[in-house]
C-alpha cells in the first residue's frame, strides 16, 4: 500500500480571525468576503452572491469572481513566505467563468501550483453548491517589505 505524506504549505500558521480582521475595512470586506477554512495547503473563503456582488442582468458579476479569487489566493500566498521580510502580490489573474449564479453563497478554494521563491502560482476553484462556477490562475510576485 502507498502512502503519501501531506507536507503543509504555511510558512506561518495561518489564522482566520487574524485574515478575517485584516481584511476589515477593504473591498473583500465591502463585498461581504469570509475566510471560512484552512487546511494542510488550502485556504477556503465565502461570499455572498447579493446586490453587491450582482451584474445588472442579476448574476454574479465575473469581477466579484476575480476579487474572491484574488482574495483569497493572496492571502494565502502571504502565509507561505517569510512575511518579516517579504509580501506577496498579485502579478497576474486570469478567470473563467463557468455557469451563472443568481443567488446564496460561493466559496473559493485556493491550492497552490508553485510556491518558488520570487513567485507563486495558485489555482482558486470558485463553487456554487457542488457546482463548479468559475476557476482561476493567480500568479504573486514575492517582494521585499519596504
Amino acid at each position: 500500500m502507498l502512502h503519501c505524506q501531506v507536507m503543509a504549505i504555511w510558512k506561518n500558521e495561518p489564522s482566520l480571525d487574524l485574515i478575517n480582521k485584516i481584511s476589515e475595512k477593504s473591498l473583500s470586506d465591502h463585498l461581504g468576503i469570509v475566510y471560512t477554512e484552512v487546511g494542510d495547503d488550502f485556504l477556503k473563503a465565502t461570499m455572498p452572491v447579493d446586490a453587491r456582488t450582482l451584474q445588472p442582468f442579476g448574476v454574479l458579476h465575473g469581477g466579484s469572481n476575480c476579487v474572491l479569487a484574488e482574495s483569497v489566493g493572496s492571502a494565502a500566498a502571504n502565509f507561505c513566505i517569510d512575511n518579516t521580510k517579504y509580501v506577496a502580490v498579485g502579478l497576474d489573474i486570469n478567470v473563467n467563468h463557468l455557469r451563472p449564479v443568481k443567488e446564496g453563497l460561493v466559496t473559493g478554494i485556493a491550492t497552490p501550483y508553485h510556491l518558488g521563491k520570487s513567485t507563486q502560482v495558485w489555482e482558486i476553484k470558485i463553487f456554487h453548491e457542488e457546482n463548479l462556477t468559475s476557476i482561476s490562475r493567480l500568479t504573486l510576485a514575492i517582494v521585499p517589505k519596504r
